[in-house]
Parts: structure tokens; sequence; C-alpha cells
């Protein structure tokens, strides 16, 4: 999968993840991972996400 770009899709986001789409939309749901919708349609910043990632490493 090609993550040049910085806007993921959900699928995208599960693959650079490494995780479920279903557990991507639970925790979306629940607020737990940053995200926006653009028609519907989740999306997620790359950018974001990585600082997200860094925050949970150094979460206790």
């Amino acid at each position: 999968m090609d993550f040049d770009h910085d806007i993921m899709t959900i699928e995208e986001l599960a693959d650079y993840l490494r995780m479920q789409k279903v557990t991507i939309y639970k925790h979306v749901q629940e607020g737990k991972i940053p995200a926006f919708k653009v028609g519907g349609a989740w999306r997620f910043k790359r950018s974001t996400i990585d600082k997200w990632i860094e925050e949970q490493e150094h979460k206790k």
C-alpha cells in the first residue's frame, strides 16, 4: 500500500495500523482514533495518526 499521501481511507488506515476495519470503526466511534468525515466517509490524516501513535507509545 502506498502511504505517500496524507489523507487515508479506513481501508488504508487498517492496513497502516495492521488492524481490522471493524476495530478501526469502533475506535473512531468511541473517539479513540482522530478522524474526520468527508461526505459521510471517515478519513484520517496520516500526520495526525503518526502523532497519535507517538502519544499512545508514551501512555502508561
